[in-house]
C-alpha cells in the first residue's frame, strides 16, 4: 500500500474548496481494497465527517459487476480477475458504510465514477461546480475520475493523505499529473483549514 502524507512535493497552483460549490467523492473504499484502505480509513473518516459539519455533500463510489455485459475492457485488462456485485468483497469497508446513506452511493464499473452512471446528475442537482477526490486506487479510479470531472468542467481537489494504491511510484506519479495538469493537491490539514475558512483566500 502506498499513500502520502503531504501536498507539497509536487503542488504548482495554491486554491482553497469553496464549501459552497463543493462535493466529496470517496472512491472504491470497499472490503476487496481493505488493504489499500485500512491505513488512510481514518483519514476517509474525518474527511467525511469534515465535509458533512460544512454540509460538502458526499457521495460514496461502490466498484461492482453484475454480468459480463458489464465488463467492458477490464475483463481482458485483469483476465477476469473482477470485483463482483454481491460479494462481501464488493461491500463497503464497514467504518465506511456506516457513514453512507443509500441515496449517496453511486454502483460503477470502470474506472471513471461519471461513466455510465447518474453521477454527474446528482452533483448537478446540488449546484456542485467543485469535487474533492479520496479512496482507492490512486492511480486508476481516483485520477480516471479526477481527469474526467476536469474535462466536464468540475474543478478538482485531490487528496494526497486519503487517497492510497499498491505502489509507491504509482501513487507519486498520478500526484504529479494531478498536479501538472488537472487537479489542486490537498491534504487532510489542508483541507481543514479551507473548509473552516482559514486556509489561503480564493
Amino acid at each position: 500500500m502506498a499513500s502520502s502524507a503531504s501536498y507539497k512535493k509536487y503542488e504548482i497552483r495554491k486554491r482553497d474548496p469553496n464549501p459552497k460549490a463543493a462535493a466529496l467523492l470517496v472512491i472504491d473504499m470497499q472490503n476487496y481494497f481493505s488493504s489499500m484502505a485500512g491505513p488512510i480509513l481514518t483519514n476517509a473518516i474525518a474527511t467525511v465527517n469534515l465535509c458533512r459539519q460544512a454540509s460538502i455533500p458526499v457521495f460514496f463510489t461502490r466498484h461492482c459487476h453484475k454480468s459480463p455485459a458489464d465488463y467492458g475492457m477490464l475483463g481482458e485488462w485483469w483476465d477476469n480477475d473482477l470485483l463482483f456485485d454481491g460479494t462481501v468483497d464488493s461491500e463497503l469497508i464497514p467504518e465506511i458504510e456506516r457513514l453512507s446513506k443509500p441515496d449517496e452511493v453511486v454502483e460503477k464499473n470502470t474506472y471513471s465514477a461519471f461513466e455510465n452512471t447518474r453521477l454527474q446528475e446528482m452533483l448537478a442537482e446540488r449546484g456542485v461546480e467543485e469535487v474533492i477526490i479520496t479512496g482507492v486506487m490512486t492511480n486508476l479510479c481516483c485520477e480516471t475520475t479526477a481527469r474526467a470531472a476536469f474535462v466536464k468542467g468540475y474543478r478538482v481537489f485531490f487528496s494526497t493523505d486519503t487517497t492510497a494504491t499498491s505502489d509507491s511510484e504509482l501513487q507519486e506519479a498520478t500526484l504529479k499529473n494531478m498536479a501538472n495538469g488537472f487537479a489542486y493537491l490537498v491534504d487532510c490539514k489542508r483541507l481543514q483549514q479551507g473548509i473552516s475558512g482559514n486556509g489561503m483566500k480564493k
